[in-house]
């Protein structure tokens, strides 16, 4: 009575634990030791073998207290397998409430942002895919961008199905 009770249990614990993410397609994070540098870009690549389905893409920003500022911009490239041009977005996202509370989830000093990229997409073509984001926070009134942005500990690219 008591194993079966026990592989009752771990099933529906593993059926749980496999079930809870089944919309992921694609789901990476690069590292940094807390400072994003203006020059560093993070390049995601991915094959992608279905045009028919409609996805939704994320951007994933990890941070700690550290970080200094209410929002974050970002410049972020997509280049088609087999194209000569890139889809090049320049997009700010809030990552801080009024009261300078991080935005995001997360128990500890280290939140998460799910950050929405793109909805509801279909890819046009069958093949590599390449994402390249790059920090482009400035401060108000100044031209040249914050060099060292402190407080990213990660960057990841998500891509899940809308079904």
């Amino acid at each position: 009575m008591k194993i079966r009770n026990s592989i009752f249990i771990f099933g529906a614990l593993l059926l749980l634990f496999c079930s809870c993410d089944e919309k992921r397609v694609f789901d990476e994070y690069k590292s940094f030791d807390g400072v994003w540098n203006k020059d560093s870009i993070v390049s995601f690549e991915f094959e992608q073998q279905d045009t028919t389905r409609l996805y939704n893409m994320f951007i994933n920003i990890r941070n700690n207290n550290d970080y200094p500022y209410s929002n974050i911009f970002l410049i972020v490239e997509m280049q088609q397998p087999d194209a000569d041009f890139a889809v090049v977005d320049t997009l700010e996202y809030q990552m801080a409430y009024p009261d300078g509370t991080l935005m995001g989830e997360g128990f500890s000093d280290v939140k998460e942002s799910k950050l929405w990229y793109r909805e509801k997409v279909k890819f046009p073509a069958l093949g590599n895919y390449k994402v390249n984001i790059q920090q482009a926070v400035r401060e108000v009134d100044k031209v040249p961008g914050i060099q060292e942005l402190e407080g990213v500990t990660e960057v990841g690219f998500r891509i899940e199905t809308t079904e």
